[in-house]
């Protein structure tokens, strides 16, 4: 049951993230899933680094959506998305 609903969160966020970084027709549910996923844990460990924390379940989401459309920028300038 986790998986699925990893899953189905890592979409949500990575399909967030691609309408904000204006990704969204290039991108289908697969790179959605694995950027939502890939980028909370980018978030979460950017967050850590800078030594701020997250409070509730807003504040995880905020966090997990800032992370995945930094990863979408990176793959931006690596011209894997134009």
């Amino acid at each position: 049951m986790g998986l699925i609903v990893t899953l189905v969160i890592g979409g949500i966020v990575g399909w967030l993230a691609s309408i904000l970084m204006k990704t969204n027709a290039q991108m289908g549910i697969v790179a959605n899933v694995l950027v939502g996923i890939v980028g909370s844990v980018l978030g979460g460990w950017f967050f850590g680094v800078l030594g701020l924390g997250v409070a509730g379940t807003l504040g995880s989401w905020i966090m997990s959506i800032i992370g995945a459309a930094a990863l979408i920028a990176i793959l931006k300038a690596l011209k894997v998305f134009k």
